[in-house]
């Protein structure tokens, strides 16, 4: 889990709560598993952690991408966040991704969210480095930088009176969970585990106790599986 996302993985008076502590607490139940030991990652190290069986499960707003997929397993996903921007309230030059050209975005460490807007998008914005989303904010509050764009539900996390999400979203971030590579079987467990946390109504009721109070649309549906290969 991450430790400095409010809402999916943050730690509060020495425990790791959010979201994707529940998801991953209920998956790991599913699994059998009688007690769930927490570690803390950082996107830079998700895979490290893995390889090196510090974890066995990693859920910390894991985009699926073909490069990750080469290096991992992935389960799930267990939610298709959107990607949207954040930015100042107040700040009315920003209304959608169009309008980063030119403009001071953070990028986070060992994220792939910022790569989607300049090289995907073709978006020339000014990249300023941050060690993590919670700096990426921080810079944002402080006007290191005028914008801070990854998935909606880490956005919705920072949500506060002096930031604004445009909810103008751009794409799908299919938040996976991370396994060593080649665990099928590990892989089919989990899928296995997320459609009965979707169907026995889990998933709607825990993405309203994080997200509900931010504006964002969440889904409840279950999301379509990527499927399990080697």
């Amino acid at each position: 889990m991450k430790a400095d996302q409010p809402g999916l993985g943050f730690r509060k008076d020495g425990v790791l709560r959010g979201f994707e502590v529940d998801v991953g607490t209920y998956i790991a139940r599913h699994l059998g598993a009688s007690q769930v030991a927490f570690q803390e990652v950082r996107s830079d190290n998700r895979e490290q952690k893995l390889n090196d069986h510090v974890v066995d499960l990693v859920l910390a707003s894991y985009s699926i991408t073909p490069d990750r997929a080469r290096l991992v397993s992935f389960g799930g996903p267990y939610y298709v966040a959107h990607q949207d921007v954040m930015v100042r309230r107040g700040d009315t030059r920003i209304r959608g991704v169009r309008d980063l050209a030119g403009r001071k975005m953070c990028e986070a460490s060992g994220s792939v969210s910022t790569e989607r807007v300049v090289t995907g998008l073709s978006i020339p914005a000014r990249l300023v480095p941050g060690a993590s989303y919670s700096d990426c904010v921080a810079k944002l509050r402080g006007g290191a930088v005028d914008a801070v764009s990854t998935g909606d539900l880490v956005l919705a996390g920072f949500a506060a009176p002096d930031l604004r999400i445009l909810n103008a979203p751009f794409t799908d971030e299919q938040y996976g969970v991370g396994m060593r590579k080649g665990d099928i079987e590990g892989c089919e467990r989990v899928n296995r585990a997320i459609t009965t946390m979707y169907q026995d109504g889990t998933a709607g009721r825990l993405l309203r106790k994080w997200f509900g109070h931010s504006g964002i649309e969440l889904v409840e549906s279950v999301p379509q599986f990527e499927g399990c290969t080697e």
